[in-house]
């Protein structure tokens, strides 16, 4: 029996839509880092022409370790490293092009920066992923059709097969006009499957069918984020309209974002629904890339944690961007604001207060019951039917709090439309959507017991998670 909130046939066919598994593991990571390396370091660019000579590329203190222990310390999960930007620099020793790390002066021509990072991932305990441009402002194929795509996919070959597993492949949307002032159609479906061919478990986002970009660059976020959105989302060509055509600060500060994207209104009348989860990207810095001019502009913790906050407890993930210096390093700036901000993490979540808790709910549904919201495995949903369910947490004893964590099971779809959280019977937060987590903040305040009333859902309502916490400090 569906409940009494679903109306129409629309809101049925998107509660029926649910993640792949390399979706779930995605989301999973929440919170992970980008870094923006190449021969725009040493020049002091955003937007290479392809025209920089290999030579200025030369990091003589690169340090990839250096790199991964300070944004694992920041409790990020993962690294995306910009193996191509738009300018057509490879950072690998790629056989099908003179245009990379083999003809600089780094480690005397023999060094491989896609090998020391992924290698220091795999040290350290952190995924790896893989930025690589489709838009090649050097590569002479490009805009000849077939010709280039041949190239792309060797490049994305080698990438495929010789880095161990990769997390993520990464296509940027930006594009302006190629070296020779032709548009290169790209083969989007032939990338595609040589991913899922070498590299299965990888996401491919942004152009790609499986990770969907936020809308901006200043890390703007949904007040209620839908995984769950129309087919017609996941389109190339709107992500590639909407992206950079040209190299300037204004758009790296614009704000626009489709506001909603999988409310009942907004999927009014649609028939094809898919997964596409969202990713919100920013940089620490003003720039994608170090410079030094910039040192003092780095994102204070404040802000990085409103974004976290409203990222990663708002149903998208995370992906900051810490940009190595000319060195090959993190510069002193940004590894300050990296600590500052892990400390700040720690403080906020420093251990769930659930711990010996009890908890009950107005109805459950064969083995998913509320006791699973308190351990790692299973999940609760209520009964079928029910209109406004309700699982209670009852604490060992009164204790200050200022957040409530919920997590949908998402493997069986985003359902939760409102909900309500009380505090001994007090009202004390409303919200939307929750997916796959919402961090709900509130003044701290001493509780016994905490309320969760979902108001409104769509198919079946469930949560996989319940974590209470009072920030330290």
């Amino acid at each position: 029996m569906l409940p009494q909130t679903m109306q129409n046939e629309s809101v049925v066919l998107a509660s029926k839509v649910t993640p792949s598994q390399r979706q779930l593991e995605w989301q999973n990571l929440e919170f992970y880092a980008f870094c923006h390396f190449g021969t725009n370091t040493f020049l002091n660019r955003e937007w290479g022409d392809g025209n920089a000579s290999p030579s200025s590329f030369n990091p003589k203190k690169l340090d990839a370790d250096q790199w991964v222990k300070e944004i694992k310390n920041a409790g990020m999960r993962a690294l995306i490293l910009t193996c191509k930007h738009h300018d057509g620099f490879c950072l690998w020793q790629s056989a099908f092009t003179d245009y990379s790390v083999k003809n600089s002066p780094f480690r005397n021509g023999k060094g491989d920066v896609v090998k020391e990072v992924s290698d220091a991932c795999k040290k350290y305990g952190i995924k790896f992923g893989v930025y690589l441009s489709p838009w090649d402002r050097h590569e002479k194929t490009y805009g000849t059709g077939k010709e280039y795509n041949d190239y792309f996919v060797n490049q994305l070959t080698e990438l495929s097969e010789n880095y161990g597993d990769i997390f993520c492949f990464w296509f940027d949307g930006a594009c302006g006009e190629g070296k020779n002032g032709k548009k290169q159609v790209y083969d989007w479906e032939r990338y595609f499957s040589v991913i899922r061919e070498k590299q299965p478990n990888a996401v491919i986002s942004i152009c790609g069918p499986d990770v969907r970009w936020c809308g901006n660059e200043a890390g703007k976020y949904r007040s209620a984020e839908w995984s769950v959105v129309p087919s017609g989302v996941a389109n190339q060509d709107y992500t590639a309209e909407n992206s950079q055509h040209e190299d300037n600060s204004t758009f790296r500060k614009r704000e626009a974002t489709d506001k909603d994207l999988g409310s009942r209104e907004a999927i009014k009348g649609e028939s094809s629904f898919i997964w596409y989860p969202c990713e919100t990207d920013v940089s620490i810095r003003p720039g994608w890339f170090f410079h030094k001019s910039q040192n003092f502009r780095v994102k204070s913790t404040k802000h990085l944690m409103d974004i976290y906050f409203g990222t990663v407890g708002g149903n998208s993930a995370f992906l900051l961007n810490i940009p190595p210096d000319k060195n090959g390093l993190l510069s002193k700036y940004d590894v300050k604001a990296l600590r500052k901000l892990g400390n700040r993490l720690r403080e906020e979540f420093p251990k769930d207060l659930t711990k010996d808790a009890s908890v009950s709910a107005s109805s459950e549904n064969g083995e998913n019951t509320a006791s699973n919201v308190l351990s790692e495995n299973g999940y609760w949903q209520c009964a079928d039917g029910e209109k406004t369910p309700e699982i209670t947490i009852e604490l060992p004893n009164s204790t200050l709090i200022d957040k409530v964590v919920l997590c949908e099971n998402i493997a069986t779809g985003q359902q939760i439309e409102n909900f309500e959280i009380y505090a001994d019977n007090i009202k004390i937060f409303s919200g939307e959507t929750v997916g796959a987590k919402r961090i709900c903040r509130f003044k701290k305040r001493e509780v016994k017991t905490v309320t969760v009333k979902i108001t409104s859902y769509r198919r079946i309502a469930t949560l996989k998670r319940v974590e209470i916490y009072k920030r330290e400090k």
